[in-house]
């Protein structure tokens, strides 16, 4: 059960596969401000720092699935909106390129929900006879994480693809019945990369309600952290009107953001998984460009039953 892992990013996608017993053999990150997170806590994993486009099938080991997340910017309804025009939505490409030539038993591609708007049909129709062109059953279906043990909201699309002679289909694997909420997971919190990011608060920022309670689960932890959500020990914000809210009069010092180990956590990350950067913003952008470990766990047993590995 040997795994590529492509866009690795910290490796919340990997750390769900090896949690599931899974062996991340190869891994490729380009943005080198990541690197000493990922090689300290998969050092077991030969990590490739070249960018995609620039790595030939023959270095990569032979491995029985390929994992990943091309880069979403382009697609995010917050983005560019480019999609497939965009060079970072091409990356998309050289993904379907290293299934192509390795041809592992399966694949897996995480990406933005803005994937599936309209805008997008005929980029997503292409990806679609790509993926199927070279070789592969396709599914894809638009999860959310607080169905899979972790304590958010975040809606994600994966692509899930068989190989075609191994005859299977991939179908979602089964939502928790239990919801974690911010309360489960924001207990006896480590003192690790336990800052946060002070400042001010954007008018786009105060233009809605940042604030979730401690019985509810989180919103979706963001890759910046001025955007990061505020901590639920503050009461939720005001609205004035119409895209316009403030903090309630007299609790104004209880508003701070969520630190990088909350977001951490919250992402479903254990506590002995470490984050090392230098600014503080490299920290936000490893968490919340994370894919949840615990939704790649849940993936990542499924097609370990599908595929019928002990």
């Amino acid at each position: 059960m040997k795994i590529a892992s492509f866009f690795s990013g910290a490796g919340g996608m990997d750390l769900g596969f090896q949690k599931a017993g899974f062996d991340i053999i190869w891994a490729n990150e380009f943005d080198k401000s990541i690197w000493e997170t990922h090689k300290k806590n998969f050092p077991k994993t030969k990590l490739n720092t070249d960018s995609i486009t620039e790595v030939n099938s023959k270095d990569v080991p032979d491995i029985d699935g390929i994992i990943g997340g091309p880069p979403c910017q382009s697609w995010s309804v917050a983005g560019s909106k480019k999609g497939i025009k965009d060079k970072r939505g091409q990356l998309f490409y050289d993904f379907i390129r290293m299934i192509e030539e390795k041809q592992p038993k399966f694949f897996v591609a995480e990406n933005v929900a803005g994937m599936l708007s309209k805008r997008n049909e005929v980029a997503l129709q292409n990806i679609k006879e790509m993926f199927e062109g070279v070789g592969y059953n396709l599914s894809f279906d638009l999860l959310d994480a607080v169905d899979y043990d972790v304590a958010q909201n975040r809606k994600r699309v994966f692509f899930v693809g068989y190989r075609n002679d191994l005859k299977k289909e991939f179908t979602s694997p089964t939502k928790e019945k239990n919801k974690l909420v911010l309360s489960d997971v924001l207990t006896d919190i480590p003192k690790e990369n336990n800052e946060y990011l002070e400042g001010s608060f954007s008018s786009m920022y105060m233009s809605r309600n940042r604030v979730r309670a401690y019985d509810e689960p989180s919103f979706t932890i963001q890759a910046s952290g001025r955007h990061c959500p505020i901590h639920p020990q503050a009461p939720k914000m005001e609205l004035i009107k119409t895209d316009m809210r403030r903090f309630v009069e007299g609790k104004e010092d209880l508003y701070r953001r969520f630190t990088v180990r909350e977001c951490a956590r919250i992402q479903s990350f254990p506590d002995d998984f470490i984050f090392y950067y230098d600014k503080i913003e490299n920290g936000y952008k490893m968490v919340g460009n994370a894919v949840p470990v615990n939704l790649a766990y849940a993936i990542a047993k499924k097609i370990k039953k599908d595929l019928e590995w002990k």
